[in-house]
């Protein structure tokens, strides 16, 4: 893993948004690729807070919460270039179809959006407008940042050891598989994090990463491995997840 923490994040970020840096200068490797990955929830931090401040200001409109929670999915969406919501719709595409692994990526890589796909997005958005825009309603700001962050912890979960690429090249190649003690410390934080936030907030760290473990480990089997779309999908499925269990 690389050694500058700096850099790692630079590179996730690079990766994982459209911020208007400069491209890292560090070769684009494994190591490279899994020091990016433990970084990835920092950049979820920057999300949820931008998040968080558009959700702040559009509250002091008279805009209603619903509308407001779905300015909030869209600015995410076009923060992280709409990229987690294709993967999401690819992997329920190539999800619900039969066939073997290889019929799976092959349908997963078509780049069209079939019924699943589209029902799934459809669900998946709903959910995340509504509960943001509950949180809204009450004024929690915090746990909009905090939905945010333990999504992108997911992601470390999705690329532990243990789990294979789906695909010899792509992105998945170059993360899956490389996480390790990183999987402690950010359970470690989101516990922390979540301790002054109250206990939903604290039963959301469990029931997220059970269902990354369960979600990715069916994916091995159905998909062949972890791919660029899988950890899409992980992104968007934990963080609706982790909303609805904030606003229970």
């Amino acid at each position: 893993m690389a050694a500058n923490p700096a850099a790692a994040v630079h590179v996730a970020v690079t990766w994982l948004t459209v911020a208007p840096l400069p491209q890292p200068r560090a070769e684009m490797d494994r190591r490279t690729g899994g020091a990016a990955i433990a970084a990835v929830p920092i950049v979820g931090a920057l999300l949820g807070a931008v998040a968080a401040a558009v959700a702040f200001g559009l509250s002091h409109t008279m805009l209603p919460d619903l509308v407001i929670g779905l300015l909030v999915v869209a600015v995410l969406a076009l923060a992280t270039r709409g990229m987690h919501l294709d993967g999401l719709a690819d992997t329920a595409d190539g999800l619900g179809c039969y066939g073997d692994p290889d019929r799976v990526r092959q349908v997963m890589r078509s780049g069209d959006v079939g019924p699943f796909g589209a029902a799934t997005l459809t669900v998946v958005l709903v959910l995340q407008a509504v509960a943001y825009s509950t949180l809204i309603g009450h004024h929690e700001w915090a746990q909009i940042v905090y939905a945010v962050v333990l999504s992108r912890v997911a992601v470390v979960y999705a690329c532990r050891r243990g789990l294979d690429a789906a695909n010899a090249d792509g992105f998945g190649a170059l993360v899956a598989g490389t996480q390790r003690w990183s999987l402690l410390v950010w359970t470690a934080a989101a516990l922390g994090a979540a301790w002054p936030l109250g206990i939903r907030a604290i039963c959301a760290v469990p029931a997220t990463l059970v269902f990354t473990v369960a979600f990715t480990a069916h994916c091995r089997r159905r998909v062949g491995g972890v791919s660029g779309d899988v950890l899409g999908a992980v992104i968007e499925l934990t963080t609706a997840l982790s909303l609805v269990i904030l606003i229970l």
